[in-house]
């Protein structure tokens, strides 16, 4: 007698055993689909402020500040971006510091194309306010539309391609 109301004590204690095991694997499967849900929208957050930044950085100079502004460029950027900076980064200097050049960007939009992998692509509106110290000539207003080829690099976004868009 003893021996058959220890077999439905072990049944539950293995149904139990089951059950644990169950819910443990289908909260570890959740556990991993939120954790790839949240790595994507940071991916996408990431590319947009990367493209964002960047177009703000191109738009904002100041004879002042000429070095540190193109150092900030240089910063948000990688591949064939960066070295099309790198290479015009001596005449905007010189243009810069000879009109006494001060320029005010400002991100108006940023909106992401594609995500895959490592690379975006975001569409990235900008207007700037362009004037010159000492002139008497009114500032003026510049509005840009750039396609941003944006890369992850050691975990970190930086544009790799910048393309003006009409």
């Amino acid at each position: 007698m003893a021996g058959a109301s220890a077999r439905p004590a072990q049944l539950t204690i293995v149904v139990l055993a089951l059950l644990a095991v169950l819910l443990g694997g289908a909260a570890w499967w959740v556990g991993g689909q939120l954790g790839e849900e949240q790595a994507r929208d940071d991916d996408r957050a990431g590319a947009l402020a990367a493209a964002g930044t960047h177009a703000v950085n191109l738009l904002s100079l100041d004879h002042k500040s000429v070095e540190s502004d193109l150092a900030r460029i240089l910063a948000t950027s990688t591949g064939q971006a960066r070295a099309e900076y790198t290479a015009n980064a001596g005449r905007l200097k010189e243009t810069t510091l000879a009109n006494k050049v001060v320029q005010h960007g400002v991100l108006r939009a940023a909106g992401l194309e594609s995500l895959s992998g490592g690379t975006a692509k975001v569409l990235v509106v900008a207007d700037v306010e362009i004037r010159w110290e000492g002139s008497k000539n009114a500032p003026q207003e510049r509005f840009y539309r750039w396609s941003m080829e944006v890369t992850k690099v050691s975990g970190v976004w930086l544009v790799s391609k910048a393309v003006q868009v009409l």
